[in-house]
């Protein structure tokens, strides 16, 4: 038989899709479980699969690896899909697209699979992905190709002999990871329906938040943040300690109507309390560490950064050419932010970096003054002399400055 490497997540969809693809498609299928934060149980993960017809279920502890090459580069270049979503799935894809190729060479495989349907972003990110690093394995995706209902899986494995105890259905579509946790589907597909207190998991609802308010310090080695206070931790604890901190305070949330890839536009509801914190504190770093025209351009980076790990193209030259300029930017960009966090909002009390550009003398106004005032002449001089040049040569009348600020209205005198 043929063997095939099936990303695989433990619950209905791809446990279904492990006994279609040896029964109905004549795979030898290896399970692969890619743990990027908040994976099943491990001994249910491989009852599953080898109840289902898998020839063994492999579990991966991907969570470092995922915030060290994905999310922490993604969260230097400021990525944040239309001001909104931190990427949180969008981010894992690559990750494991990279995985599942991995596998198959290890394991001799000819194929691929994944659970995605094909109505959504990940089939996209999945499939380039996988073509991208091989484009010789083929790729399957059951859910896709059959679009079987919850109730029709449950009876096709019940008919197959596969008996199966599973948990009652939830309200909503849940996809979460390390880095964020995003609810979809039920009645949030009406954007005008409030949210209800049980689509929230990670994060209090204001009024269940502490009255006082908290402050902490991370600090920041270009770019890449390596301690909470004064205690340096490695990424995955730094970042379960934010997402509990940033929950507590109702940090991190988000309703938002996105433009998905296919033309579809779909509400969300994302939660992503340490990817929040992060970026509001490594924003704030740059400001005093960058350049204006550095900060510029870093902003028009970061939109394009974001489109490309949302649209599928992390494995990219295009993403290889941003992310060298990202980097370059960040070499500088060491330090610490004080945030104050309070009901649900974070405030930014404090920034200090032995490379910062701001400089006392230049910027305060008391007898420490070191700015040489009377300099302001001359580059005012210069600076305004074509604005000057022009109003002389192309003179406009009053009323036609007016009248370009406020166009008057059809029909009025």
């Amino acid at each position: 038989m043929p063997k095939l490497i099936l990303a695989y997540s433990g619950g209905l969809d791809t446990t279904t899709a492990i006994t279609w693809l040896s029964e109905e498609r004549g795979y030898e299928v290896v399970a692969l479980n890619i743990n990027a934060g908040m994976s099943k149980d491990q001994d249910t993960l491989e009852e599953r699969g080898i109840a289902a017809g898998a020839s063994k279920v492999l579990v991966h502890d991907a969570r470092e690896d995922f915030l060290r090459y994905f999310a922490f580069p993604a969260l230097t270049a400021g990525a944040i899909y239309q001001s909104t979503y931190p990427l949180a799935t969008a981010l894992a894809r690559p990750l494991m697209a990279k995985l599942l190729v991995e596998t198959a060479h290890n394991e001799n495989a000819v194929a691929v699979a994944h659970g995605c349907t094909g109505k959504g972003n990940d089939q996209v990110r999945f499939d380039i992905g996988i073509q991208t690093l091989d484009p010789e394995l083929r790729i399957v995706a059951p859910t896709r190709e059959e679009s079987m209902s919850r109730e029709a899986e449950i009876d096709y494995l019940q008919n197959k002999g596969i008996s199966i105890e599973w948990e009652p259905k939830g309200s909503f579509s849940i996809d979460e990871n390390i880095w964020g946790r995003s609810c979809e589907a039920g009645i949030l597909e009406d954007p005008w329906v409030e949210p209800p207190d049980e689509a929230w998991e990670w994060t209090n609802s204001i009024d269940a938040t502490p009255t006082e308010p908290e402050e902490i310090e991370i600090t920041f080695e270009q770019g890449f943040p390596t301690k909470i206070g004064d205690i340096n931790l490695d990424p995955v604890s730094l970042v379960e300690q934010l997402n509990t901190l940033g929950g507590r305070y109702g940090i991190g949330r988000a309703d938002h109507v996105e433009d998905r890839l296919i033309g579809i536009k779909s509400r969300e509801l994302y939660e992503a309390p340490a990817a929040v914190l992060l970026h509001t504190a490594h924003k704030a770093l740059e400001s005093i560490t960058l350049s204006r025209r550095q900060l510029r351009m870093k902003q028009y980076i970061s939109e394009e950064y974001a489109e490309l790990i949302y649209d599928g193209h992390w494995f990219s030259r295009h993403h290889q050419d941003l992310a060298s300029y990202v980097i370059s930017t960040q070499r500088n960009v060491s330090g610490s932010v004080r945030l104050k966090l309070h009901r649900g909002t974070i405030t930014i009390t404090g920034r200090k970096s032995d490379e910062s550009l701001y400089d006392y003398g230049l910027a305060t106004y008391d007898r420490n003054d070191t700015f040489d005032q009377s300099s302001s002449i001359g580059f005012i001089d210069i600076w305004g002399l074509q604005t000057r040049v022009q109003a002389k040569k192309q003179l406009l009348e009053k009323t036609d400055i007016l009248k370009i600020a406020h166009p008057p209205q059809e029909g009025a005198d």
